[in-house]
C-alpha cells in the first residue's frame, strides 16, 4: 500500500469491484481513488481511505491485520486506523484510513542524508513502541498457522521458534530428500534453540521494509500491512530489516520493479542502533540472526513447487549458513 501526494478530486469512482467494496464498508463512492499495484492484492488510494482486495493467497490475512491493529489502540505505534473488512463477491477486502505521505521506498531516493537519518530514527521509535505492545502468546497469522500444521505453505514467512524443526520435517517429505544435509540442519537447530530459552515474545511486524513504512516530512507516519505480524522475539524484526538493507534490490514494492540500491542503505543499521540500541544488544546476536535466516531458507527449500534451480540455490545458502556465512557479512553494522 502506498499513498499519493496529488490530492484526489471529487468525482465518482468507476471500478465495479471498488464500488461494491465501498458499499460493503458503508462508505460513499464519490472521490477519486487511484489504483495501486501490489504483490497479493488490488489497492486503491483515496483522499481519506485505502481499499484493498485480496487475491486469496493468504487466507484470513485481513482478519489478522484487523486483530493486530486493534492491539495497537492507545499505543504510540503510528498506524492506519482500521475502518472495516469482510468477504464479498470480489474476495476478501479491507478498508483503512489513508496516512499522510508516501512509502519509504518512494521517499528514500530523493531524500538527503539528514532526512534519511530522521526517517530511520523515527522508525526506531515506532519499532520500540510496537515491541512494547502487549501481545497474546502464540499470536500467528492464520495462513501461517495452517502452513505449520502441514497445509500448503507460502515460500516466505517470518521465523516461528515454536516450530523451528517443522521445515526440516517438511523437506524430508519431498521427493529424493537430501537426508544428510537435513540431519545436519536439524542438529544445528537443536544446538541453537537454547539461545531463545529466556526470550519474552514481542509483537513483531514480520515484513518490515521500505514498502511497508509510510513517511511524511522526514518522519514515519505509519507502519502498514500487518498480515505477517506475530508474537516472536523482538530481534526477528531486526533480521528482516538487515536483510532488506543487504538485499534491497530483492524487495521491490510490486512485481516488475526494482528495490532500492543497497549502497544508499549502508548507514541504516547504525542510525537504527543509535535510537533503539536494545534491539542490537542480545547475547550472541549474530548467532540468533543466523538462526532466523536458516528458518527462512528452510521455509523456501521445503516449498514443493520450487523449481529445481531455485531449490539448488537455496540449498547452497543453507550450506553456507551451516558453515557460518551470512548475508550480514556484507553489512558494516
Amino acid at each position: 500500500m502506498c499513498a499519493q501526494s496529488t490530492p484526489p478530486v471529487d468525482e465518482p469512482t468507476a471500478d465495479p469491484a471498488l464500488l461494491r467494496t465501498l458499499a460493503a464498508a458503508g462508505l460513499p463512492s464519490t472521490g477519486r481513488f487511484l489504483p495501486k499495484a501490489s504483490w497479493v492484492s488490488r489497492a486503491w488510494v483515496g483522499d481519506e481511505h485505502v481499499v484493498r482486495l485480496s487475491n486469496g493467497q493468504f487466507p484470513d490475512a485481513y482478519r489478522h491485520d484487523a486483530t493486530v491493529v486493534a492491539l495497537l489502540a492507545g499505543s504510540e505505534v503510528p498506524h492506519a486506523r482500521h475502518i472495516a473488512h469482510g468477504d464479498g463477491p470480489d474476495g476478501p477486502w479491507y478498508v483503512s484510513e489513508r496516512l499522510p505521505g508516501r512509502t519509504l521506498h518512494e521517499t528514500w531516493p530523493t531524500a538527503d542524508p539528514p532526512t534519511r537519518r530522521a526517517i530511520i530514527e523515527s522508525l526506531g521509535a515506532a519499532l520500540r513502541a510496537l515491541h512494547r505492545v502487549r501481545v497474546p502468546a502464540g499470536l500467528l497469522p492464520p495462513w501461517l498457522a495452517d502452513a505449520l500444521a502441514g497445509k500448503p505453505r507460502q515460500a516466505f514467512h517470518p521465523p516461528v521458534l515454536s516450530a523451528a524443526l517443522g521445515p526440516v520435517e517438511a523437506a524430508r517429505r519431498l521427493p529424493d530428500p537430501d537426508t544428510r544435509l537435513l540431519a545436519d540442519v536439524a542438529d544445528w537447530i537443536r544446538e541453537r534453540l537454547p539461545l531463545f530459552a529466556d526470550d519474552e515474545p514481542a509483537l513483531v511486524h514480520g515484513d518490515l521494509h521500505g514498502a511497508n513504512v509510510m513517511v511524511d516530512r522526514g518522519r514515519v507516519t505509519g507502519l502498514i500491512d500487518f498480515a505477517e505480524a506475530s508474537a516472536q522475539p523482538a530481534d526477528v524484526e531486526l533480521d528482516t530489516i538487515l536483510r532488506w538493507c543487504a538485499k534491497a534490490r530483492e524487495y521491490p514494492p510490486v512485481p516488475g520493479e526494482r528495490g532500492l540500491d543497497e549502497t544508499t542503505l549502508a548507514e541504516v543499521p547504525g542510525w537504527l542502533h543509535g535510537v533503539y540500541p536494545e534491539l542490537f544488544e542480545r547475547e550472541r546476536l549474530r548467532d540468533r540472526l543466523l538462526f532466523y535466516d536458516m528458518q527462512r531458507e528452510l521455509a523456501l527449500y521445503a516449498h514443493p513447487p520450487l523449481p529445481d534451480d531455485q531449490r539448488d540455490a537455496t540449498r547452497t545458502r543453507v550450506v553456507r549458513l551451516l558453515s557460518g556465512h551470512h548475508h550480514l557479512d556484507e553489512l558494516a553494522w
